[in-house]
Parts: C-alpha cells; structure tokens; sequence
C-alpha cells in the first residue's frame, strides 16, 4: 500500500513525539562523547518542524520534507541540524511532487538522504556516526523491496538494521565530530546520532 502526504505528516508528528519523549536519554548518550545537546537540540528541531506541518499539510510529499530540511537546518544546533537538514532538503528533492510514496519510493528517498549525510559529514561507516544505523537500513530496504517484499515488511527490516547498526557504534572509535576529540576514550559509548536516526525510523513503523 503506498502512503501518501497524510502518512507522512502522521509520521513526522510520531517521530517529534518520540524525539521529545527520548530528548533526556539522547542527551545522556551524547554528553559522554560529545556536548550534551543532543536530545534537547533534536526536541526543539522537531518542535518547529510539527509548528510548520499545518502549513504544507496540503502540498506534495518532496514539499513536505524540504520543509522539514530548511526548519532543522535553522533550529537545530550542533553537527545534527546541518546533517538532518540535508537529510531531509535531499529526500525532498528526490521525491518532487509526489503525492504518494510506493516502497521504491522510500528507498528513493532514504537514499538520497544518506548520500547527504555522507556526502555534508565527509563520513563513511565505520567511523561511529549516524551513518552506521542509516546504511544497513538502507541496504535492508533495498533488498527488501527488490525482493518483492510488502512496504511493512521492508520498513521492519530497515528499523531492525539500522538498530542492529546502532548497537555497533559501541565498540567503535569515533573519527568524526566532537566525539573524535576523545579519541580511545570514545570506544564503549554508543553514538547518539545513530540512535535518533533509528528512532526516527522506527516511528516509521507506526503508519
């Protein structure tokens, strides 16, 4: 079943409601490798991004979403904002003028914000960042829906991988942002960016 801009909209509410519920637990994760900001940051992005929502709730899907680039590029502080805006600014890009999403569609879309992420953040996986939850979600997406699968069953194995990926970060050396700063000391700590990435998955489950 494809979702249309109704889905999406339901779904950004979702993910601020979350992000709000979670802003103290990501603010811990964060101020054991990095500024201790980022749930607070991610709360008050999303808190203006829900404010906007009434005025695109009748524009196309790509509008919706470039939306929610420009207002956490503006809101959000830190690496996030910058990193999420992008996320956002080019899955909308991707997505121009749709007015529902076929799970091809969704990996359009979530491609398109990876290829931001790494492509703004200079960052690979491995090196303990969000893109460690969002690549194996986007491989799991792409097989899923190449394989036939339904957009439920593709979306589950996306938020299963990109959880799975989350827990990785743990072990890792972080090489990139604040954390990189830390150096040895990083390893142990899981990275906040790539749990309020899988978080912002799994509320995709909720549609």
């Amino acid at each position: 079943m494809a979702a249309d801009r109704a889905c999406v909209i339901a779904w950004l509410q979702r993910a601020g409601a979350a992000l709000h519920e979670q802003r103290e637990y990501l603010t811990s994760l964060d101020a054991a490798i990095g500024d201790a900001d980022h749930g607070t940051n991610m709360d008050r992005g999303f808190k203006a991004v829900l404010e906007k929502l009434p005025t695109v709730a009748e524009a196309d899907i790509g509008t919706i979403l470039k939306t929610v680039g420009t207002t956490l590029v503006s809101t959000v502080g830190g690496a996030s904002g910058p990193l999420y805006g992008t996320a956002f600014l080019r899955a909308g890009m991707a997505l121009a003028g749709k007015q529902d999403l076929e799970p091809a569609d969704l990996v359009t879309g979530l491609a398109a914000a990876v290829e931001g992420i790494m492509a703004r953040g200079k960052a690979q996986r491995g090196e303990k960042t969000m893109v460690d939850a969002l690549g194996p979600a986007l491989d799991a997406l792409q097989a899923k829906v190449a394989a036939g699968a339904s957009q439920d069953e593709a979306l589950q194995a996306a938020v299963a991988a990109a959880e799975a990926g989350m827990t990785t970060t743990i072990p890792m050396l972080a090489t990139k942002g604040r954390a990189s700063y830390l150096g040895e000391r990083s390893v142990g700590h899981q990275d906040p960016g790539a749990t309020s990435a899988a978080l912002l998955l799994r509320t995709m489950l909720n549609g």
